[in-house]
């Protein structure tokens, strides 16, 4: 008998994580890259807009930020069902799905004879666009080496901070140049070509195993995070401190598009550029907090918001600016140092301890979003800021109670 005969059957091989000098790193970088762009500039491009809502169709500040108060409230619903269902189905073909319906219906969004039709393409695409922000975080987690995940997180974080910032802009510049549905085809057409990109360069899963999470399940981990002294007050913050960004962005574009500031919808796009701040916010803040510690850093930076929000109260648009840039950075900083934290807090069912934080994020800009403009119509801008500034008092209360947490080892 030959040695060939009697040699053992080969093993199959177990496919390696994706390592950052490897061709289908950088087509995965490119993937979610053009990922996290194209469903934030779906999500927020509108925002600026606002005003030529109110305008063009007759209703009130509050009504017209439902165009991104529907989005991200449905959105926020969406989180953790989608998680679930790519669990079961897997993950690129739910983030692709989820990223190329919701181009779709921004696209639809141009056709929409009135305004309750526009709220409710705008409700149902935040809803499917869930799929990707609460998948992507657990697709990479599973695909790439640790030494180059935080690299790829980054670029996915940095494609949500351009797209975010890009879209809003330039959206306000072709409503300006042609008309609220020519910027809305624009978007929807730059969501499709994201989708494409990321559906072409995203690798399929390697090491995804399809699973089947009972409802009991995560009702069970969900009650134990709402156990732990800390998370509870975690989740609460986003919730806080997002619902007050959304606010001061969706209603100081109505501020500064009046008297004695007239900007026109271009120029309100470039004072929504100040959103690169955040990119370098997240990291800076993530650095300071991993020396200092995260309990001596978020109490700080919402404190910053609370003072840039005060700024906005000048008649001086360099002084507006400067609130306004200092609320930006302290909102990114303190989103960076809370999301980290409730990671490091959870100590099993972390996917999900992230999805509740996420909901609670969006369902604040949705909720407090709403409530501001119900606000404005009452009081105006200084209304506005005294809201506000009581809801990032309490923010700024939980944070200080969050100093006193005793650390759990991870």
């Amino acid at each position: 008998m030959s040695s060939s005969a009697l040699a053992s059957p080969a093993l199959p091989q177990v496919p390696t994580r994706l390592t950052t000098d490897s061709p289908a790193y950088r087509r995965t970088a490119l993937g979610v890259f053009a990922g996290g762009y194209g469903t934030f500039t779906i999500v927020y491009s509108l925002q600026p807009l606002m005003p030529q809502f109110s305008h063009a169709f007759g209703v009130t500040a509050a009504d017209a930020s439902g165009v991104l108060s529907v989005t991200t409230g449905t959105l926020a619903l969406g989180l953790i069902p989608a998680s679930l269902l790519a669990d079961r189905l897997g993950r690129k073909p739910v983030m692709a799905f989820s990223l190329a319906l919701g181009a779709a219906l921004m696209l639809a969004c141009a056709l929409a004879p009135d305004f309750s039709s526009l709220l409710l393409l705008r409700g149902l695409l935040g809803l499917v666009l869930a799929g990707l922000p609460a998948v992507a975080m657990a697709y990479l987690s599973e695909e790439m080496e640790p030494s180059g995940l935080g690299r790829i997180m980054g670029l996915y974080i940095a494609g949500n901070a351009l797209g975010g910032m890009l879209g809003r802009f330039l959206a306000a510049l072709l409503t300006e140049w042609y008309s609220w549905q020519a910027a809305t085809l624009a978007i929807g057409s730059i969501g499709a070509i994201c989708a494409w990109l990321f559906w072409r360069n995203l690798p399929p899963s390697q090491h995804f195993q399809p699973t089947n999470i009972s409802l009991a399940e995560v009702w069970q981990d969900t009650k134990l995070h709402f156990r732990d002294k800390g998370l509870p007050w975690l989740f609460a913050t986003p919730f806080l401190f997002m619902g007050a960004f959304v606010s001061i962005y969706n209603y100081l574009s109505y501020r500064l598009h009046d008297a004695p500031f007239n900007l026109t919808p271009g120029q309100l796009g470039l004072v929504f550029s100040l959103y690169i701040l955040g990119m370098g916010a997240s990291a800076w803040a993530g650095r300071l907090a991993d020396q200092l510690g995260r309990r001596n850093v978020l109490w700080v930076l919402v404190g910053a918001m609370e003072a840039g929000l005060l700024l906005t109260l000048a008649n001086w648009l360099p002084l507006v600016i400067l609130g306004l840039a200092v609320c930006t950075l302290g909102f990114f900083g303190a989103h960076a140092v809370a999301s980290s934290w409730v990671g490091r807090r959870a100590l099993r069912a972390r996917a999900l301890a992230s999805a509740i934080y996420l909901t609670a994020y969006y369902l604040g800009g949705s909720v407090l979003g709403w409530l501001s403009g119900l606000v404005w119509e009452v009081a105006a801008w200084p209304g506005v800021v005294g809201f506000l500034l009581l809801i990032m008092l309490v923010c700024l209360g939980i944070t200080l109670r969050l100093r006193k947490l005793v650390p759990l080892s991870s």
